[in-house]
């Protein structure tokens, strides 16, 4: 039976995911956290300066964060300790000019399908939308930027009948241009038939449509997570891939405290699509940061480097556990199962970052804090997923390995972790900050 602080833990995650649709909140979601616990934002385009013993953060595209806590240590001596996370699910994103419209009744969405998400999982689901929206503002480089996020059952995607689909039952191929699109709303009379969902975002702003300029708007599960199982073992949530590492390297930051080094959450959006943005881990904008805290507290370029020697980093991304009812699909010795700790994420390719001398560094902190771990590889017959550890490693010179807690059905809208998992990590990314 999971323990009080395992089920609390657990419920203030699924509490963090439904305040986070998308990327864009579940940054905003962060900066509450942060500032609430005396963090100060650090804008890019400013000057920064900042102190020891003192705590900052910055964003990029409102989905994308970097956090960090100034110790007392020499940083060329003491080096950072980050951990590593994304802010961005795979999902379905709307179109420009998105309304179609079906036997002049049916008032559809246009949708283009964002990462990898098992499509059919998305099908008879209440749904709604959340994003982010630019408005007209006074400095035509500076327009005005807002987050929506219609609080309501509005959409759903409808599955064809079988008695329509005799096979559906043997597997069907999905299209996603023609089988995903959601349904909004029924044409009537009363409905105005131009700009639809320029109206209905406007309405939620309560601003005019003609101010809308562009917008970055999602689909999302509506239903809220739970906490599931006999016991109250497991965890059924969307976007548990990866907002689960993202909650527990917030808590994690939060109750470390401040230290001899500098502790750093790098939170980074679209890894589900390649990470090759300016708010991706596959840019500079991690290795920026750390070398503009390196010359905010005196120090030059050649200490920049001597500080990467001395860091380490914890790319923390959901791992596969062994699915009860496809044993065979995992690997046939390393078999991380929901509740039994972590998992070391290892890649023969360096489809992962870790290596024997950097997982040697986490098998240590395990043990100091008491917590099991396990250890993830692909079958050699099955090609598996990469994370951020590998491509934060082409832009920075550090040691670094790939954790993440065992996961069923990951990248389906509805995944599913054990609540001693989530609290193992957040023990872990907590040990680690605190070294």
């Amino acid at each position: 039976m999971e323990t009080n602080k395992e089920i609390e833990l657990a419920k203030d995650l699924i509490n963090f995911i439904e305040e986070s649709p998308t990327a864009f909140h579940a940054v905003s979601e962060a900066k509450k956290l942060l500032e609430a616990n005396g963090f100060k934002e650090l804008k890019e385009e400013e000057q920064w300066v900042i102190k020891e013993n003192s705590k900052y953060f910055t964003i990029k595209n409102n989905s994308a964060m970097i956090a960090f806590e100034i110790g007392n240590g020499k940083i060329r001596k003491k080096g950072f300790k980050i951990v590593g996370a994304h802010t961005d699910t795979p999902c379905f994103r709307i179109k420009p000019n998105a309304e179609i419209i079906k036997e002049n009744s049916y008032l559809k969405l246009n949708t283009e399908v964002y990462g990898g998400p098992i499509l059919n999982t998305w099908f008879d689901r209440t749904l709604s939308l959340a994003g982010r929206v630019i408005l007209k503002g006074e400095n035509i480089m500076e327009p005005k930027i807002s987050f929506i996020n219609i609080k309501r059952p509005l959409m759903v995607i409808p599955n064809l009948a079988i008695h329509m689909n005799r096979e559906v039952n043997k597997g069907i191929e999905i299209n996603p241009q023609n089988d995903t699109l959601p349904l909004l709303t029924m044409v009537n009379e009363e409905l105005e038939k131009e700009n639809v969902l320029l109206r209905l975002i406007a309405h939620e702003l309560k601003v005019d449509y003609k101010e809308i300029l562009d917008f970055d708007i999602f689909l999302y599960e509506y239903e809220k997570g739970s906490i599931i199982g006999l016991q109250n073992e497991f965890i059924s949530s969307s976007r548990l891939d990866d907002l689960e590492a993202v909650h527990a390297g917030l808590k994690a930051l939060l109750e470390s405290g401040v230290n001899e080094g500098v502790n750093v959450l790098a939170l980074f959006d679209n890894e589900e699509i390649g990470s090759a943005t300016k708010q991706g881990a596959d840019s500079n904008l991690l290795s920026n940061t750390l070398e503009r805290i390196v010359y905010s507290l005196g120090g030059n370029r050649a200490e920049f480097f001597r500080a990467l020697a001395n860091s380490f980093m914890i790319s923390a991304d959901g791992a596969h556990a062994v699915h009860p009812n496809n044993v065979d699909k995992s690997d046939p010795t390393s078999r991380p199962i929901i509740n039994k700790g972590p998992a070391l994420k290892v890649s023969a390719n360096q489809k992962y970052t870790s290596d024997s001398y950097s997982s040697s560094i986490l098998i240590q902190i395990c043990e100091k804090a008491e917590i099991p771990m396990q250890k993830f590889v692909n079958r050699s017959d099955e090609r598996g997923g990469s994370t951020i550890g590998p491509i934060s490693s082409t832009h920075l010179n550090l040691n670094a390995v790939d954790i993440g807690i065992p996961m069923l059905a990951m990248h389906s809208i509805r995944e599913m972790v054990g609540v001693k998992d989530h609290y193992y990590m957040y023990n872990l990314l907590k040990e680690f900050y605190s070294l």
